[in-house]
């Protein structure tokens, strides 16, 4: 029995004293190929995973910018502005060096790669409630997206707007205690919005997956708390000094989900 076929680091054949081996048999240039494959698969994998965190990272630091916003349907002050533009700017950097890699049935094999764009769009969708007190649409979110040839599925819009509550729910808490009112306009505030969305998903189909699931949990609680600081105005909203925020601790417990 023979020994089997040594190779180099570049993965060609070599003899047993390290001159190249007599080629192989028929198959060997198909496997060959398959080798070339799986290594631009896991190079391309490993681009997106790299690309992938850092939007994530740069989409949270705009909503960390955009939690200092005061008021709605107003333009942001231009420190905000700036620093928003800027981490869109380096976004778009990032998405367009990984759009080659996406292109074709490559946009859905990546998918598990590609949480950050659930990022990207709960950032795009708070920065839009804030100017114009109204949910982004998934066409305006997808030209909002600072990259050429990067698709948002409508995974990517249902999931970046379930984590968009959590945000109005900050927003409306740090406004309340600084404004002693929920704020709002055209006869509107944002605790009729966050019901208005909560009762949007709540009529949707149930999906039988476990993020559905905890994203629903998650929304039903932003909604309740954003209730009880709502409740808390009108009938004790004149005992409370300025400048007072609700310790979210005192709220009921919140019933287990079945799993």
């Amino acid at each position: 029995m023979s020994a089997g076929t040594k190779r180099d680091r570049e993965g060609n054949a070599r003899s047993a004293k390290g001159r190249p081996a007599v080629q192989g048999g028929r198959f060997q240039d198909m496997f060959a190929g398959f080798r070339d494959e799986l290594d631009e698969h896991h190079d391309r994998r490993e681009r997106i995973i790299k690309a992938s965190r850092d939007v994530t990272a740069h989409s949270k630091k705009i909503i960390f910018t955009l939690q200092r916003v005061k008021q709605l349907n107003k333009e942001f002050p231009s420190h905000i502005q700036q620093d928003v533009d800027k981490r869109l700017q380096e976004i778009s950097t990032l998405l367009n060096s990984i759009s080659p890699d996406l292109q074709s049935l490559n946009r859905w094999r990546y998918q598990r790669q590609l949480s950050c764009l659930e990022e990207l769009v709960e950032a795009l969708s708070f920065a839009h409630y804030l100017r114009h007190q109204t949910l982004i649409t998934p066409a305006e979110t997808q030209t909002a997206v600072p990259a050429e040839g990067v698709i948002l599925s409508p995974h990517d819009y249902m999931y970046g707007v379930f984590d968009l509550s959590g945000e109005m729910m900050r927003f409306a808490t740090v406004t309340t205690a600084q404004t002693g009112e929920l704020v709002g306009e055209h006869g509107r505030n944002i605790l009729g919005d966050m019901q208005a969305l909560g009762c949007a998903y709540e009529m949707l189909p149930a999906l039988p997956t476990r993020d559905f699931r905890q994203k629903l949990d998650v929304m039903r609680q932003s909604v309740r708390k954003v209730e009880m600081l709502g409740y808390g105005l009108v009938v004790r909203g004149s005992e409370r000094p300025k400048g007072w925020v609700p310790d979210m601790k005192d709220d009921a417990p919140e019933p287990a989900s079945p799993i």
